[in-house]
Protein backbone atom coordinates (compact mmCIF):
# COMPACT_ATOMS: atom_id res chain seq x y z
CA UNK A 1 0.00 0.00 0.00
CA UNK A 2 2.62 2.29 0.78
CA UNK A 3 4.06 1.35 -2.26
CA UNK A 4 0.91 2.99 -4.20
CA UNK A 5 1.02 6.13 -1.84
CA UNK A 6 4.28 6.55 -2.76
CA UNK A 7 3.66 6.04 -6.83
CA UNK A 8 0.54 8.40 -6.90
CA UNK A 9 3.22 11.08 -5.69
CA UNK A 10 6.14 10.47 -7.63
CA UNK A 11 3.18 10.83 -10.07
CA UNK A 12 2.78 14.17 -8.84
CA UNK A 13 6.86 14.91 -9.82
CA UNK A 14 5.61 15.70 -13.28
CA UNK A 15 4.36 19.57 -13.37
CA UNK A 16 0.40 20.14 -13.42
CA UNK A 17 -1.19 21.77 -16.46
CA UNK A 18 -3.19 24.54 -15.40
CA UNK A 19 -6.22 25.07 -16.77
CA UNK A 20 -8.07 28.46 -17.47
CA UNK A 21 -10.94 27.27 -17.67
CA UNK A 22 -11.23 25.70 -13.91
CA UNK A 23 -9.42 26.23 -11.10
CA UNK A 24 -7.94 22.59 -10.69
CA UNK A 25 -4.57 21.42 -12.69
CA UNK A 26 -4.55 18.44 -14.45
CA UNK A 27 -1.91 16.02 -13.25
CA UNK A 28 -0.73 12.59 -13.83
CA UNK A 29 -1.61 10.96 -10.55
CA UNK A 30 -5.29 9.87 -11.08
CA UNK A 31 -2.90 7.29 -13.39
CA UNK A 32 -1.61 6.09 -9.16
CA UNK A 33 -5.62 5.95 -8.65
CA UNK A 34 -6.43 3.63 -11.22
CA UNK A 35 -3.07 1.41 -10.76
CA UNK A 36 -3.92 1.05 -7.48
CA UNK A 37 -7.32 -0.30 -7.67
CA UNK A 38 -6.31 -2.31 -10.45
CA UNK A 39 -3.71 -3.83 -8.78
CA UNK A 40 -3.82 -4.28 -5.34
CA UNK A 41 -8.03 -4.85 -5.03
CA UNK A 42 -10.62 -2.49 -3.17
CA UNK A 43 -9.03 -2.86 0.61
CA UNK A 44 -6.12 -2.15 -0.18
CA UNK A 45 -6.11 0.51 -3.20
CA UNK A 46 -8.87 2.82 -1.00
CA UNK A 47 -6.26 2.19 2.14
CA UNK A 48 -3.21 3.32 0.08
CA UNK A 49 -5.21 6.32 -1.22
CA UNK A 50 -6.46 7.28 2.16
CA UNK A 51 -2.90 6.93 3.17
CA UNK A 52 -1.82 9.42 0.18
CA UNK A 53 -4.47 12.23 1.49
CA UNK A 54 -3.15 12.16 5.32
CA UNK A 55 0.14 12.59 3.34
CA UNK A 56 -1.03 16.06 2.27
CA UNK A 57 -3.57 17.06 5.15
CA UNK A 58 -0.18 16.38 7.31
CA UNK A 59 1.63 18.97 5.08
CA UNK A 60 4.25 16.77 3.12
CA UNK A 61 4.18 18.19 -0.73
CA UNK A 62 3.17 15.29 -2.53
CA UNK A 63 0.71 16.88 -5.04
CA UNK A 64 1.81 17.90 -8.54
CA UNK A 65 3.41 21.13 -8.13
CA UNK A 66 4.45 20.45 -5.13
CA UNK A 67 1.51 21.46 -2.82
CA UNK A 68 0.39 19.38 0.19
CA UNK A 69 -1.58 20.58 3.17
CA UNK A 70 -5.49 21.16 4.63
CA UNK A 71 -5.53 24.14 2.31
CA UNK A 72 -5.20 22.20 -0.89
CA UNK A 73 -8.09 20.14 0.41
CA UNK A 74 -10.05 23.04 1.04
CA UNK A 75 -9.56 24.88 -2.04
CA UNK A 76 -11.74 23.98 -5.61
CA UNK A 77 -9.36 20.62 -6.64
CA UNK A 78 -9.80 19.27 -2.76
CA UNK A 79 -12.90 17.24 -3.90
CA UNK A 80 -10.57 15.71 -6.61
CA UNK A 81 -8.01 14.30 -4.29
CA UNK A 82 -10.59 13.13 -1.42
CA UNK A 83 -12.41 11.32 -4.38
CA UNK A 84 -8.85 9.15 -5.10
CA UNK A 85 -9.31 6.54 -2.41
CA UNK A 86 -13.47 6.07 -3.17
CA UNK A 87 -12.13 5.63 -6.74
CA UNK A 88 -9.37 3.39 -6.09
CA UNK A 89 -11.52 1.33 -3.54
CA UNK A 90 -13.72 1.06 -6.80
CA UNK A 91 -11.77 0.28 -9.63
CA UNK A 92 -10.48 -2.27 -7.21
CA UNK A 93 -14.25 -3.94 -6.17
CA UNK A 94 -14.85 -4.04 -9.65
CA UNK A 95 -11.44 -5.76 -10.71
CA UNK A 96 -11.77 -8.13 -7.87
CA UNK A 97 -15.40 -9.06 -9.09
CA UNK A 98 -14.38 -9.46 -12.76
CA UNK A 99 -10.24 -11.20 -12.08
CA UNK A 100 -10.95 -14.41 -13.97
CA UNK A 101 -11.50 -12.64 -16.93
CA UNK A 102 -9.63 -9.16 -16.42
CA UNK A 103 -8.92 -8.04 -19.70
CA UNK A 104 -7.21 -4.65 -20.95
CA UNK A 105 -11.17 -3.72 -22.17
CA UNK A 106 -12.61 -4.68 -18.81
CA UNK A 107 -9.71 -2.72 -17.14
CA UNK A 108 -10.14 0.22 -19.12
CA UNK A 109 -14.00 0.16 -18.14
CA UNK A 110 -13.44 -0.35 -14.81
CA UNK A 111 -10.74 2.36 -14.74
CA UNK A 112 -13.10 4.91 -16.51
CA UNK A 113 -16.09 3.86 -14.40
CA UNK A 114 -13.98 4.23 -10.89
CA UNK A 115 -11.16 6.12 -11.71
CA UNK A 116 -12.45 8.85 -14.33
CA UNK A 117 -16.40 9.18 -13.31
CA UNK A 118 -16.42 9.17 -9.43
CA UNK A 119 -13.55 11.87 -9.59
CA UNK A 120 -15.80 13.68 -11.54
CA UNK A 121 -18.96 13.04 -9.20
CA UNK A 122 -17.32 14.17 -6.35
CA UNK A 123 -14.31 16.66 -7.14
CA UNK A 124 -16.94 18.86 -10.00
CA UNK A 125 -19.32 19.31 -7.37
CA UNK A 126 -16.73 20.21 -4.66
CA UNK A 127 -15.39 22.47 -7.49
CA UNK A 128 -18.28 24.40 -8.68
CA UNK A 129 -19.37 25.20 -4.92
CA UNK A 130 -15.83 26.01 -3.55
CA UNK A 131 -14.65 27.55 -6.43
CA UNK A 132 -17.96 29.45 -6.79
CA UNK A 133 -18.20 28.48 -10.44
CA UNK A 134 -21.58 27.43 -10.44
CA UNK A 135 -22.69 23.04 -11.87
CA UNK A 136 -22.48 24.25 -15.14
CA UNK A 137 -19.51 25.75 -15.54
CA UNK A 138 -17.18 23.78 -13.96
CA UNK A 139 -19.24 20.73 -15.60
CA UNK A 140 -18.12 22.20 -18.74
CA UNK A 141 -14.88 23.30 -17.73
CA UNK A 142 -13.39 19.73 -16.42
CA UNK A 143 -14.36 18.55 -20.11
CA UNK A 144 -10.60 19.22 -20.97
CA UNK A 145 -9.74 16.64 -18.37
CA UNK A 146 -11.49 14.23 -19.99
CA UNK A 147 -8.64 13.00 -23.31
CA UNK A 148 -5.83 12.41 -20.34
CA UNK A 149 -7.82 10.64 -18.12
CA UNK A 150 -9.00 8.27 -20.59
CA UNK A 151 -5.31 7.65 -21.86
CA UNK A 152 -4.67 7.13 -18.21
CA UNK A 153 -7.61 4.72 -18.03
CA UNK A 154 -6.23 2.63 -20.76
CA UNK A 155 -2.54 2.80 -19.79
CA UNK A 156 -3.13 1.60 -15.89
CA UNK A 157 -5.48 -1.31 -17.89
CA UNK A 158 -2.32 -2.05 -20.16
CA UNK A 159 0.05 -2.78 -17.01
CA UNK A 160 -2.65 -4.10 -14.75
CA UNK A 161 -2.74 -7.28 -17.40
CA UNK A 162 0.66 -7.51 -17.33
CA UNK A 163 1.25 -7.25 -13.87
CA UNK A 164 -1.37 -9.94 -13.10
CA UNK A 165 0.27 -12.19 -15.29
CA UNK A 166 3.46 -11.63 -13.81
CA UNK A 167 2.41 -11.41 -9.91
CA UNK A 168 -0.91 -11.33 -9.09
CA UNK A 169 -2.27 -9.51 -6.44
CA UNK A 170 -5.61 -9.59 -5.87
CA UNK A 171 -7.31 -12.33 -4.89
CA UNK A 172 -9.71 -14.44 -7.18
CA UNK A 173 -13.25 -13.13 -5.99
CA UNK A 174 -14.41 -13.19 -9.40
CA UNK A 175 -18.07 -13.76 -10.51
Amino acid sequence: MALFAALTAALGLLPPVEVALVPAPITAQTLGVMLAGAVLGSRRAGSALLLFVLLVVVGLPVLAGGRGGLGVLLGPSGGFILSWPVAAFVVGLLTERFWRRYTVLLGIAWNVVGGVLVVYLIGIPWMALVGDLGFDKALVGSLVYVPGDLTKAVIAAVVAVTVRRAYPLIEDRGA
